[in-house]
């Protein structure tokens, strides 16, 4: 059966076309998984940013890297991690998101502890194994700004990137806008990653299928890893 893919909430065969088939050869891919980490995922009460929904995706995303290591597909991780001084946070700009989410969440205990280096709470929750890669100056909602993925990406001939983690809606979303617009060519897995709800999920999903990217779940595409490029 042919591989599918996600286009605006159609699953849809992948289109036998080589402007489609160059998304899916191994060796000039990369993936990135952003934000697996227990500043978001933690269980407890003063977990400074939760996104509880990433609990959900934990065995899929690690399910994935591993296939995708078998593969010789490398895995990088993206942490928001920042100065204990706060400078390039909360005793400088603040990112937005700290004033904004808490008027629809209501107050967040630990919020000032949100990817503070050294604390716990930038420690990986997902699988981190040899071969791997750590990108853990993530400041803002993209996995681009202001780290050196970039330049990362490109010292190991990235041409594909494959992005896992959280949240869909917000630093998926931005990250899938930032890789694109540097003009990789960029897979997001509808099954290894999940947004802040079930309608922002679907939305971003939406539209990184019809303007960034394909879309479609690990199955799928490791299903067309498995079958030869046309």
């Amino acid at each position: 059966m042919t591989p599918t893919y996600n286009l605006y909430g159609k699953e849809l065969p992948i289109p036998k076309k080589p402007e489609f088939e160059v998304y899916f050869d191994p060796t000039t891919t990369v993936v990135i998984s952003i934000d697996m980490h227990e500043g978001h995922l933690s269980e407890a009460d003063d977990c400074p940013c939760p996104a509880p929904r990433g609990r959900a995706i934990i065995e899929a995303v690690d399910a994935f890297h591993r296939s995708a290591r078998q593969r010789g597909v490398p895995v990088l991780h993206v942490v928001s991690k920042l100065k204990q001084s706060g400078l390039d946070d909360i005793n400088g700009i603040p990112a937005a998101w700290r004033h904004t989410m808490p008027e629809y969440t209501g107050p967040i205990r630990g919020i000032n502890e949100h990817g503070v280096s050294g604390s716990k709470w930038t420690e990986l929750c997902t699988e981190f194994l040899e071969g791997d890669e750590l990108i853990d100056t993530k400041r803002r909602l993209s996995a681009f700004y202001p780290t050196d993925l970039d330049f990362v990406l490109r010292q190991m001939g990235a041409k594909t990137v494959i992005l896992t983690g959280i949240n869909t809606d917000c630093c998926v979303l931005n990250s899938a806008f930032d890789a694109s617009n540097r003009n990789y060519r960029v897979i997001v897995l509808s099954d290894a990653t999940a947004g802040t709800d079930e309608y922002l999920e679907k939305a971003s999903l939406s539209i990184i299928s019809l303007f960034l990217g394909v879309v479609m779940s690990s199955d799928q595409l490791l299903k067309k890893w498995s079958a030869p490029l046309q």
